[in-house]
């Protein structure tokens, strides 16, 4: 890699992944330097006796790993039992564990007493720094040819035992060690850094739909009392009224219909997975059965609004203008076709129901269920909507768009960046695991400590 030197000898490894290896490297099986082990449940798993919110041990899932912010498990959702730990298999503070079903290959190590399950392994007496083998199993490649990442694919005790590493002499190890230590520690304060800057340009861009949508454009314009008090002032020349003034709403056809017998057609049909912020997802597109006279009544229309009856909160009235992409196209009874007068565009409507307010208002006037919501097409009719002329909505959803087109180049900008961040940390730590560069004579930064992964706990 640029800026770091090969080492001065190589010799073949034998194995795939590591290709040529320093000279005085060691080549071995995983299983040579631990035996692997896999962990266990109690059973019947979902028995509420083998759980205990005060429990000694937690108990691990692969969602509390992939949520793991630097390789270290510090919580579990869940906790033992005395039972229930029990049954399972008991890891201490600073031990090395590795994902082999679900999210395949996905390594931690224990900052906290926890009980893991049959869809880990362990290594209970490594004689290597464990360090070296989190950063092999991160980098990835020693999986290929044994199961696909991030599938269904299983490993098992046998695969990741034969799994062959090379172990660098002692010496040399702590220092690429402490290398990867620090340099994916300023890798990883860059990518926070970048992801910070796209949640704020997210903010920014939704602080600017939700002014243009109730404020205007003008600052400098007289402001009246809207009369309704989530919206506040609006400009004093704009009307503000229900939706109903202004359009018409359209509810969809219900999945499993029993026709009797009837003589039906298939028709490809929207569902909410289709209707996003601002666009409509076509990859998926379904069909379902209606009669030839029913056809009218579900069929959308190019310039409908399209809007989300419910789903996930954060779905809730979430919608997009139909351009007519699918002649004929239905919609299911979960998303509501709303059809403007000639007084409201179709756009106006769909940016505003992207402002704080209108999200606001859905989600007061919905129904709630655990992390689910559903809007009843007469609250969606009662939204208050304020409406400057024809002519002025144009203007705003204009400059809108020109902020919307600034903004995605920042934002994927940032993103590209992100991605560069990734493969080059990516690559840095296979490139030291492998040998492929001599970090021998690299020291830390002057002045500078370089951070750690994590303090080992003992």
């Amino acid at each position: 890699m640029s800026g770091f030197k090969p080492y001065p000898a190589y010799k073949d490894s034998g194995v795939e992944w590591l290709g040529e290896v320093p000279e005085g490297w060691t080549v071995i099986a995983l299983k040579w330097l631990s035996p692997v082990f896999r962990g266990a449940s109690p059973r019947p798993i979902d028995d509420p006796v083998y759980f205990d919110d005060d429990g000694e041990f937690g108990w691990v899932r692969i969602a509390d790993v992939t949520a793991s912010p630097d390789g270290y498990l510090y919580e579990t959702t869940q906790k033992l039992s005395a039972l229930g730990s029990s049954l399972s298999v008991k890891l201490e503070p600073g031990e090395l564990f590795l994902s082999i079903a679900g999210s395949v290959g996905k390594p931690c190590i224990t900052a906290i007493k926890a009980c893991i399950h049959d869809g880990f392994v362990y290594f209970p007496w490594l004689s290597i720094d464990q360090r070296l083998l989190y950063r092999v199993f991160e980098s990835g490649l020693c999986f290929g040819g044994l199961g696909k990442m991030g599938t269904q694919l299983n490993l098992n005790t046998d695969t990741v035992g034969g799994i062959c590493i090379a172990v660098p002499p002692a010496a040399e190890l702590s220092r690429a060690l402490a290398f990867l230590d620090h340099e994916t520690a300023r890798i990883d304060a860059l990518i926070e850094e970048q992801q910070r800057l796209i949640e704020l340009l997210k903010e920014k861009r939704q602080a600017v739909i939700s002014h243009a949508v109730t404020k205007g454009l003008d600052p400098t314009v007289p402001m009246k009392d809207s009369g309704v008090e989530w919206l506040g002032e609006v400009p004093a020349h704009w009307v503000v009224g229900p939706l109903r003034w202004y359009a018409t709403i359209q509810g969809g056809i219900a999945k499993g219909k029993d026709y009797e017998g009837r003589e039906t057609v298939s028709l490809p049909y929207l569902r909410v997975a289709n209707v996003q912020s601002g666009f409509v997802d076509l990859t998926e597109v379904k069909e379902i059965s209606v009669l030839e006279s029913e056809i009218g009544r579900y069929s959308l229309r190019s310039g409908d609004v399209l809007m989300n009856e419910g789903g996930d909160n954060d779905k809730l009235g979430r919608g997009t203008v139909w351009q007519g992409q699918i002649e004929p196209c239905l919609h299911q009874n979960h998303v509501f076709a709303i059809r403007p007068n000639d007084l409201l565009s179709a756009e106006w409507l769909t940016a505003f129901t992207q402002c704080d307010q209108a999200r606001s208002y859905f989600f007061l006037n919905s129904k709630q269920s655990t992390n689910l919501a559903s809007i009843s097409a007469s609250n969606v009719m009662s939204l208050a909507l304020p409406i400057p002329s024809v002519a002025e909505q144009k203007e705003i959803l204009s400059r809108l768009n020109q902020s919307r087109v600034a903004h995605e180049e920042l934002v994927n900008l940032a993103t590209s960046t992100v991605e560069f961040l990734k493969e080059r940390r990516s690559a840095l730590i296979s490139a030291a695991v492998t040998g492929k560069i001599d970090v021998r004579g690299w020291q830390p930064p002057a002045k500078a400590q370089a951070p750690e992964l994590e303090q080992e706990a003992v």
